[in-house]
Protein backbone atom coordinates (compact mmCIF):
# COMPACT_ATOMS: atom_id res chain seq x y z
CA UNK A 1 0.00 0.00 0.00
CA UNK A 2 1.41 3.40 -0.98
CA UNK A 3 2.33 5.96 1.68
CA UNK A 4 3.30 9.62 1.89
CA UNK A 5 6.33 10.57 3.98
CA UNK A 6 6.60 14.17 5.17
CA UNK A 7 9.41 15.98 6.98
CA UNK A 8 7.77 18.95 8.68
CA UNK A 9 8.72 22.43 9.80
CA UNK A 10 9.32 23.98 6.35
CA UNK A 11 7.42 27.24 5.58
CA UNK A 12 5.80 26.85 2.17
CA UNK A 13 6.35 29.52 -0.45
CA UNK A 14 5.32 29.57 -4.10
CA UNK A 15 2.54 29.14 -6.64
CA UNK A 16 0.33 26.17 -7.44
CA UNK A 17 -2.33 25.54 -10.08
CA UNK A 18 -5.71 24.31 -8.84
CA UNK A 19 -7.39 21.47 -10.74
CA UNK A 20 -10.97 21.15 -11.92
CA UNK A 21 -13.52 20.40 -9.20
CA UNK A 22 -13.92 16.73 -8.30
CA UNK A 23 -17.45 17.30 -7.03
CA UNK A 24 -18.45 18.97 -10.32
CA UNK A 25 -16.75 16.71 -12.85
CA UNK A 26 -18.29 13.47 -11.53
CA UNK A 27 -21.96 14.48 -11.96
CA UNK A 28 -21.18 16.24 -15.25
CA UNK A 29 -19.50 13.12 -16.64
CA UNK A 30 -22.51 11.09 -15.52
CA UNK A 31 -24.87 13.64 -17.09
CA UNK A 32 -23.48 12.71 -20.51
CA UNK A 33 -25.77 9.66 -20.24
CA UNK A 34 -28.59 12.08 -21.10
CA UNK A 35 -27.06 13.00 -24.47
CA UNK A 36 -26.83 11.00 -27.71
CA UNK A 37 -24.08 13.16 -29.24
CA UNK A 38 -20.39 13.67 -28.36
CA UNK A 39 -19.61 15.91 -25.40
CA UNK A 40 -16.14 17.28 -24.59
CA UNK A 41 -15.47 18.13 -20.95
CA UNK A 42 -12.41 20.25 -20.20
CA UNK A 43 -10.37 20.99 -17.06
CA UNK A 44 -10.86 17.42 -15.84
CA UNK A 45 -8.68 16.49 -12.83
CA UNK A 46 -6.69 13.25 -12.96
CA UNK A 47 -8.27 11.47 -9.99
CA UNK A 48 -9.13 7.92 -9.04
CA UNK A 49 -12.83 8.85 -8.75
CA UNK A 50 -12.77 10.15 -12.33
CA UNK A 51 -11.26 6.84 -13.49
CA UNK A 52 -13.97 4.94 -11.59
CA UNK A 53 -16.69 7.08 -13.17
CA UNK A 54 -15.27 6.43 -16.63
CA UNK A 55 -15.19 2.71 -15.91
CA UNK A 56 -18.82 2.82 -14.79
CA UNK A 57 -19.91 4.73 -17.90
CA UNK A 58 -17.86 2.42 -20.12
CA UNK A 59 -19.69 -0.60 -18.67
CA UNK A 60 -22.95 0.98 -19.82
CA UNK A 61 -21.74 1.48 -23.37
CA UNK A 62 -20.51 5.07 -23.30
CA UNK A 63 -17.58 5.63 -25.67
CA UNK A 64 -14.85 7.60 -23.90
CA UNK A 65 -11.76 9.26 -25.30
CA UNK A 66 -9.13 11.08 -23.23
CA UNK A 67 -7.69 14.10 -25.03
CA UNK A 68 -4.50 15.97 -24.23
CA UNK A 69 -4.87 18.95 -21.95
CA UNK A 70 -7.18 17.48 -19.32
CA UNK A 71 -10.21 16.83 -21.54
CA UNK A 72 -12.54 13.84 -21.89
CA UNK A 73 -14.85 13.19 -24.84
CA UNK A 74 -17.93 11.13 -24.01
CA UNK A 75 -20.46 9.74 -26.46
CA UNK A 76 -23.48 7.99 -24.92
CA UNK A 77 -25.20 7.24 -28.23
CA UNK A 78 -24.69 3.49 -27.86
CA UNK A 79 -25.64 2.97 -24.21
CA UNK A 80 -27.06 -0.53 -23.93
CA UNK A 81 -26.78 -1.40 -20.23
CA UNK A 82 -28.68 0.31 -17.44
CA UNK A 83 -26.94 -1.36 -14.50
CA UNK A 84 -24.53 0.14 -11.94
CA UNK A 85 -22.86 -2.82 -10.14
CA UNK A 86 -21.96 -2.96 -6.47
CA UNK A 87 -18.24 -3.48 -7.17
CA UNK A 88 -18.00 0.02 -8.69
CA UNK A 89 -20.67 1.86 -6.71
CA UNK A 90 -19.33 0.71 -3.33
CA UNK A 91 -16.10 2.70 -3.84
CA UNK A 92 -17.70 5.99 -4.84
CA UNK A 93 -20.95 7.47 -3.62
CA UNK A 94 -21.38 9.67 -6.71
CA UNK A 95 -22.17 6.50 -8.71
CA UNK A 96 -25.77 6.71 -7.49
CA UNK A 97 -26.11 9.74 -9.78
CA UNK A 98 -26.60 7.45 -12.79
CA UNK A 99 -30.14 6.82 -11.50
CA UNK A 100 -31.58 10.15 -12.70
CA UNK A 101 -30.09 10.21 -16.22
CA UNK A 102 -30.89 6.55 -16.91
CA UNK A 103 -34.50 7.03 -15.83
CA UNK A 104 -34.81 10.32 -17.70
CA UNK A 105 -33.50 9.06 -21.04
CA UNK A 106 -34.14 5.30 -21.01
CA UNK A 107 -36.91 4.83 -18.45
CA UNK A 108 -35.10 2.20 -16.40
CA UNK A 109 -32.15 1.79 -14.03
CA UNK A 110 -30.69 -0.78 -11.67
CA UNK A 111 -28.27 0.86 -9.25
CA UNK A 112 -26.51 -0.55 -6.22
CA UNK A 113 -26.76 1.39 -2.99
CA UNK A 114 -23.69 3.66 -2.82
CA UNK A 115 -20.44 3.55 -0.86
CA UNK A 116 -17.62 6.11 -0.67
CA UNK A 117 -16.11 7.63 2.45
CA UNK A 118 -17.25 6.21 5.79
CA UNK A 119 -18.17 9.59 7.27
CA UNK A 120 -21.64 8.80 8.46
CA UNK A 121 -25.04 7.74 7.23
CA UNK A 122 -25.86 9.38 3.90
CA UNK A 123 -29.16 7.86 2.80
CA UNK A 124 -30.58 8.17 -0.71
CA UNK A 125 -34.19 8.49 0.41
CA UNK A 126 -34.44 12.04 -0.98
CA UNK A 127 -33.21 10.81 -4.37
CA UNK A 128 -35.91 8.12 -4.41
CA UNK A 129 -38.59 10.55 -3.22
CA UNK A 130 -37.75 12.81 -6.15
CA UNK A 131 -37.82 9.99 -8.71
CA UNK A 132 -41.20 8.78 -7.43
CA UNK A 133 -42.59 12.32 -7.61
CA UNK A 134 -41.53 12.39 -11.29
CA UNK A 135 -43.49 9.20 -11.91
CA UNK A 136 -40.92 6.42 -11.43
CA UNK A 137 -41.70 3.11 -9.79
CA UNK A 138 -39.04 2.19 -7.23
CA UNK A 139 -38.32 -1.28 -5.83
CA UNK A 140 -35.47 -2.20 -3.48
CA UNK A 141 -34.16 -5.70 -4.15
CA UNK A 142 -30.97 -7.35 -2.78
CA UNK A 143 -29.22 -4.03 -2.16
CA UNK A 144 -30.18 -2.55 -5.53
CA UNK A 145 -32.51 0.28 -6.50
CA UNK A 146 -34.70 -1.01 -9.33
CA UNK A 147 -36.39 1.95 -11.03
CA UNK A 148 -38.71 2.04 -14.03
CA UNK A 149 -41.14 4.43 -15.68
CA UNK A 150 -43.76 3.84 -18.35
CA UNK A 151 -43.01 6.36 -21.09
CA UNK A 152 -41.44 9.66 -20.01
CA UNK A 153 -41.06 11.03 -16.53
CA UNK A 154 -43.58 13.79 -15.74
CA UNK A 155 -42.72 17.20 -14.31
CA UNK A 156 -43.55 17.68 -10.64
CA UNK A 157 -42.98 19.92 -7.63
CA UNK A 158 -40.43 18.33 -5.30
CA UNK A 159 -39.42 19.66 -1.89
CA UNK A 160 -36.57 17.73 -0.30
CA UNK A 161 -36.72 17.25 3.48
CA UNK A 162 -33.12 18.41 3.84
CA UNK A 163 -30.53 20.09 1.67
CA UNK A 164 -28.76 17.35 -0.29
CA UNK A 165 -26.18 17.98 -3.00
CA UNK A 166 -26.32 14.60 -4.74
CA UNK A 167 -30.08 14.43 -4.23
CA UNK A 168 -30.54 17.79 -5.96
CA UNK A 169 -28.23 16.71 -8.80
CA UNK A 170 -29.99 13.37 -9.33
CA UNK A 171 -33.46 14.93 -9.40
CA UNK A 172 -32.22 17.73 -11.68
CA UNK A 173 -30.79 15.30 -14.22
CA UNK A 174 -33.99 13.24 -14.20
CA UNK A 175 -36.14 16.35 -14.67
CA UNK A 176 -34.42 17.84 -17.74
CA UNK A 177 -35.96 15.25 -20.09
CA UNK A 178 -39.26 14.95 -18.19
CA UNK A 179 -42.51 16.04 -19.79
CA UNK A 180 -43.60 19.40 -18.40
CA UNK A 181 -42.15 21.65 -15.71
CA UNK A 182 -40.45 20.53 -12.50
CA UNK A 183 -39.82 22.71 -9.45
CA UNK A 184 -37.13 21.54 -7.04
CA UNK A 185 -37.48 23.28 -3.67
CA UNK A 186 -34.89 23.30 -0.88
CA UNK A 187 -32.31 22.64 -3.60
CA UNK A 188 -28.60 22.65 -2.77
CA UNK A 189 -26.85 25.87 -3.83
CA UNK A 190 -23.27 24.57 -3.96
CA UNK A 191 -21.13 25.86 -6.86
CA UNK A 192 -20.79 22.28 -8.11
CA UNK A 193 -24.60 21.97 -8.39
CA UNK A 194 -24.62 25.26 -10.31
CA UNK A 195 -21.87 23.91 -12.58
CA UNK A 196 -23.98 20.85 -13.41
CA UNK A 197 -27.02 23.04 -14.13
CA UNK A 198 -24.95 25.36 -16.32
CA UNK A 199 -23.55 22.36 -18.21
CA UNK A 200 -27.03 21.00 -18.84
CA UNK A 201 -28.20 24.41 -20.11
CA UNK A 202 -25.25 24.58 -22.51
CA UNK A 203 -26.40 21.20 -23.85
CA UNK A 204 -29.95 22.42 -24.40
CA UNK A 205 -31.74 22.08 -21.05
CA UNK A 206 -33.99 24.86 -19.70
CA UNK A 207 -33.09 25.37 -16.04
CA UNK A 208 -33.65 28.63 -14.15
CA UNK A 209 -33.09 29.65 -10.53
CA UNK A 210 -29.48 28.45 -10.63
CA UNK A 211 -27.70 29.44 -7.41
CA UNK A 212 -30.94 29.70 -5.44
CA UNK A 213 -32.80 27.12 -3.36
CA UNK A 214 -35.53 26.76 -6.00
CA UNK A 215 -34.67 25.27 -9.39
CA UNK A 216 -37.25 25.42 -12.19
CA UNK A 217 -36.77 22.88 -14.98
CA UNK A 218 -38.76 23.03 -18.20
CA UNK A 219 -38.44 19.56 -19.71
CA UNK A 220 -37.06 19.24 -23.24
CA UNK A 221 -37.26 16.37 -25.73
CA UNK A 222 -33.50 15.90 -26.03
CA UNK A 223 -30.13 17.42 -25.28
CA UNK A 224 -27.35 17.99 -27.81
CA UNK A 225 -23.57 17.67 -27.73
CA UNK A 226 -21.06 20.43 -27.05
CA UNK A 227 -18.10 21.47 -24.93
CA UNK A 228 -17.87 22.55 -21.29
CA UNK A 229 -15.10 23.56 -18.87
CA UNK A 230 -15.29 22.37 -15.24
CA UNK A 231 -15.02 25.07 -12.57
CA UNK A 232 -11.95 25.09 -10.24
CA UNK A 233 -11.95 22.91 -7.13
CA UNK A 234 -12.67 25.17 -4.13
CA UNK A 235 -11.86 22.38 -1.65
CA UNK A 236 -8.47 21.66 -3.19
CA UNK A 237 -7.85 25.41 -3.18
CA UNK A 238 -8.77 25.68 0.49
CA UNK A 239 -6.49 22.76 1.32
CA UNK A 240 -3.44 24.48 -0.19
CA UNK A 241 -4.34 27.72 1.58
CA UNK A 242 -4.27 25.75 4.85
CA UNK A 243 -0.85 24.41 3.83
CA UNK A 244 0.40 27.98 3.57
CA UNK A 245 -1.23 29.10 6.81
CA UNK A 246 -0.23 26.07 8.87
CA UNK A 247 3.45 26.45 7.90
CA UNK A 248 3.41 30.26 8.35
CA UNK A 249 4.30 30.68 4.69
CA UNK A 250 3.03 32.32 1.51
CA UNK A 251 1.01 30.53 -1.14
CA UNK A 252 -0.49 31.82 -4.39
CA UNK A 253 -3.16 29.78 -6.13
CA UNK A 254 -3.83 30.02 -9.86
CA UNK A 255 -6.95 28.87 -11.76
CA UNK A 256 -9.33 29.44 -8.83
CA UNK A 257 -12.77 30.99 -8.36
CA UNK A 258 -12.50 33.21 -5.24
CA UNK A 259 -16.22 34.04 -5.33
CA UNK A 260 -17.02 30.40 -4.43
CA UNK A 261 -14.79 30.52 -1.32
CA UNK A 262 -16.01 33.52 0.67
CA UNK A 263 -16.75 31.66 3.92
CA UNK A 264 -13.36 29.91 3.84
CA UNK A 265 -11.35 33.04 3.01
CA UNK A 266 -13.01 34.91 5.89
CA UNK A 267 -11.65 32.30 8.31
CA UNK A 268 -8.09 32.70 7.01
CA UNK A 269 -8.35 36.45 7.51
CA UNK A 270 -9.65 35.80 11.03
CA UNK A 271 -6.63 33.54 11.58
CA UNK A 272 -4.32 36.47 10.82
CA UNK A 273 -3.42 35.81 7.20
CA UNK A 274 -3.07 38.52 4.60
CA UNK A 275 -5.42 37.35 1.84
CA UNK A 276 -5.56 39.03 -1.56
CA UNK A 277 -7.61 37.93 -4.55
CA UNK A 278 -7.98 38.56 -8.27
CA UNK A 279 -10.30 37.32 -10.96
CA UNK A 280 -8.79 33.80 -10.97
CA UNK A 281 -6.12 33.83 -8.23
CA UNK A 282 -5.79 33.94 -4.44
CA UNK A 283 -2.69 34.71 -2.37
CA UNK A 284 -2.30 33.97 1.33
CA UNK A 285 0.66 35.31 3.30
CA UNK A 286 1.24 34.56 7.00
CA UNK A 287 4.44 36.64 7.09
CA UNK A 288 6.08 34.01 9.30
CA UNK A 289 3.39 34.38 11.98
CA UNK A 290 1.62 31.56 13.81
CA UNK A 291 -2.06 31.50 12.80
CA UNK A 292 -4.75 32.33 15.36
CA UNK A 293 -7.28 29.62 16.24
CA UNK A 294 -10.70 30.04 14.65
CA UNK A 295 -14.23 28.93 15.48
CA UNK A 296 -16.15 27.22 12.67
CA UNK A 297 -19.59 25.74 12.19
CA UNK A 298 -20.14 23.71 9.02
CA UNK A 299 -23.35 24.08 7.02
CA UNK A 300 -24.56 23.87 3.42
CA UNK A 301 -23.32 26.50 0.94
CA UNK A 302 -22.85 29.45 1.19
CA UNK A 303 -21.80 28.69 4.78
CA UNK A 304 -18.54 26.96 5.75
CA UNK A 305 -18.16 23.65 3.83
CA UNK A 306 -17.95 20.35 5.69
CA UNK A 307 -15.28 19.26 3.19
CA UNK A 308 -12.90 21.87 4.71
CA UNK A 309 -13.54 20.93 8.33
CA UNK A 310 -10.71 18.40 8.75
CA UNK A 311 -8.11 20.69 7.14
CA UNK A 312 -9.04 23.65 9.36
CA UNK A 313 -8.91 21.41 12.42
CA UNK A 314 -5.30 20.58 11.53
CA UNK A 315 -4.53 24.32 11.36
CA UNK A 316 -6.19 24.93 14.74
CA UNK A 317 -3.89 22.28 16.24
CA UNK A 318 -0.85 24.55 15.65
CA UNK A 319 -2.60 27.90 16.10
CA UNK A 320 -2.50 30.38 18.95
CA UNK A 321 -5.24 29.86 21.53
CA UNK A 322 -8.39 27.77 21.66
CA UNK A 323 -10.56 26.99 18.66
CA UNK A 324 -13.68 24.94 18.11
CA UNK A 325 -15.22 23.28 15.07
CA UNK A 326 -18.87 22.16 15.06
CA UNK A 327 -19.82 19.60 12.41
CA UNK A 328 -23.51 19.82 11.50
CA UNK A 329 -23.59 18.03 8.12
CA UNK A 330 -22.25 14.52 8.86
CA UNK A 331 -22.44 12.76 12.20
CA UNK A 332 -19.23 10.72 11.93
CA UNK A 333 -16.71 13.10 10.42
CA UNK A 334 -14.13 13.38 13.20
CA UNK A 335 -12.33 10.08 12.65
CA UNK A 336 -9.11 12.02 11.96
CA UNK A 337 -9.04 13.29 15.57
CA UNK A 338 -7.56 10.04 16.88
CA UNK A 339 -4.79 10.16 14.26
CA UNK A 340 -4.06 13.84 15.00
CA UNK A 341 -3.65 12.84 18.65
CA UNK A 342 -0.81 10.56 17.52
CA UNK A 343 0.96 13.68 16.26
CA UNK A 344 0.59 15.34 19.66
CA UNK A 345 -2.46 17.48 18.94
CA UNK A 346 -4.54 18.67 21.90
CA UNK A 347 -8.13 18.03 20.79
CA UNK A 348 -11.18 17.42 22.97
CA UNK A 349 -14.13 15.85 21.18
CA UNK A 350 -17.63 16.28 22.62
CA UNK A 351 -20.32 14.96 20.30
CA UNK A 352 -20.13 17.00 17.12
CA UNK A 353 -17.75 19.65 18.51
CA UNK A 354 -13.93 19.42 18.39
CA UNK A 355 -12.12 21.91 20.64
CA UNK A 356 -8.38 22.48 20.24
CA UNK A 357 -5.64 24.09 22.28
CA UNK A 358 -2.97 25.04 19.79
CA UNK A 359 0.74 24.21 20.00
CA UNK A 360 3.68 25.74 18.10
CA UNK A 361 4.56 22.36 16.58
CA UNK A 362 3.32 18.79 16.40
CA UNK A 363 5.50 15.66 16.50
CA UNK A 364 5.94 13.31 13.54
CA UNK A 365 4.49 9.80 13.77
CA UNK A 366 2.93 7.09 11.57
CA UNK A 367 -0.77 7.84 10.92
CA UNK A 368 -3.53 6.26 8.86
CA UNK A 369 -6.08 7.97 6.61
CA UNK A 370 -9.74 7.09 7.18
CA UNK A 371 -11.43 9.12 4.43
CA UNK A 372 -10.65 11.65 1.70
CA UNK A 373 -10.60 14.92 3.66
CA UNK A 374 -9.19 13.28 6.80
CA UNK A 375 -6.21 12.14 4.76
CA UNK A 376 -5.63 15.74 3.63
CA UNK A 377 -5.71 16.93 7.25
CA UNK A 378 -3.02 14.41 8.22
CA UNK A 379 -0.76 15.53 5.38
CA UNK A 380 -1.26 19.16 6.45
CA UNK A 381 -0.52 18.35 10.09
CA UNK A 382 2.62 16.51 8.99
CA UNK A 383 3.85 19.72 7.34
CA UNK A 384 4.05 21.28 10.81
CA UNK A 385 5.31 18.26 12.77
CA UNK A 386 8.90 17.85 13.95
CA UNK A 387 10.63 14.90 12.33
CA UNK A 388 8.93 12.51 9.96
CA UNK A 389 5.25 11.73 9.47
CA UNK A 390 4.12 8.73 7.42
CA UNK A 391 0.55 8.75 6.12
CA UNK A 392 -0.78 5.30 5.23
CA UNK A 393 -3.82 4.30 3.14
CA UNK A 394 -3.39 7.29 0.83
CA UNK A 395 -5.67 5.75 -1.79
CA UNK A 396 -8.25 7.94 -0.03
CA UNK A 397 -6.36 11.12 -0.93
CA UNK A 398 -5.89 10.02 -4.55
CA UNK A 399 -9.68 9.96 -4.89
CA UNK A 400 -9.85 13.74 -4.59
CA UNK A 401 -6.42 15.39 -4.94
CA UNK A 402 -4.46 15.47 -8.17
CA UNK A 403 -0.69 14.95 -7.64
CA UNK A 404 -0.79 16.27 -4.08
CA UNK A 405 2.84 15.50 -3.28
CA UNK A 406 4.05 17.12 -6.50
CA UNK A 407 2.06 20.29 -5.85
CA UNK A 408 3.29 20.50 -2.25
CA UNK A 409 6.86 19.97 -3.47
CA UNK A 410 6.38 22.95 -5.81
CA UNK A 411 5.69 24.99 -2.67
CA UNK A 412 8.84 23.71 -0.97
CA UNK A 413 7.44 20.88 1.16
CA UNK A 414 9.63 17.89 1.95
CA UNK A 415 7.29 15.10 0.91
CA UNK A 416 7.56 11.95 -1.15
CA UNK A 417 5.52 8.90 -2.01
CA UNK A 418 6.62 5.37 -1.11
CA UNK A 419 5.36 2.84 -3.67
CA UNK A 420 3.39 -0.15 -2.51
CA UNK A 421 5.47 -3.16 -1.57
CA UNK A 422 5.38 -5.88 -4.21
Amino acid sequence: MEKLVITGGVPLNGEVRISGAKNAVLPILIATLLIDEPVVIRNVPHLHDVTTTMELLGCMGVDLLVHEGMAIEANARSVNKFFAPYDLVKTMRASVLVLGPLLGRFGKASVSFPGGCAIGVRPVDQHLKGMEALGAKIDIQNGYIEATVAGRLKGAEIATDLVTVTGTENILMAAVLAEGTSIIKNAAREPEVCDLANFLNVMGAKISGIGTDTLIVEGVDRLHGGEYKILPDRIEAGTYLVAGAITRGRVKLKNVAPQTMTAVLEKFIEAGALVTTGLDWIELDMGGRQPRAVTIRTAPYPEFPTDMQAQMLAMNCVAQGEGSITETVFENRFMHVQELHRLGADIMLHGNVATTVGKPMLVGAPVMATDLRASASLVLAGLMAEGQTTVDRIYHIDRGYECIEEKLEQLGAKIHRIPAAK
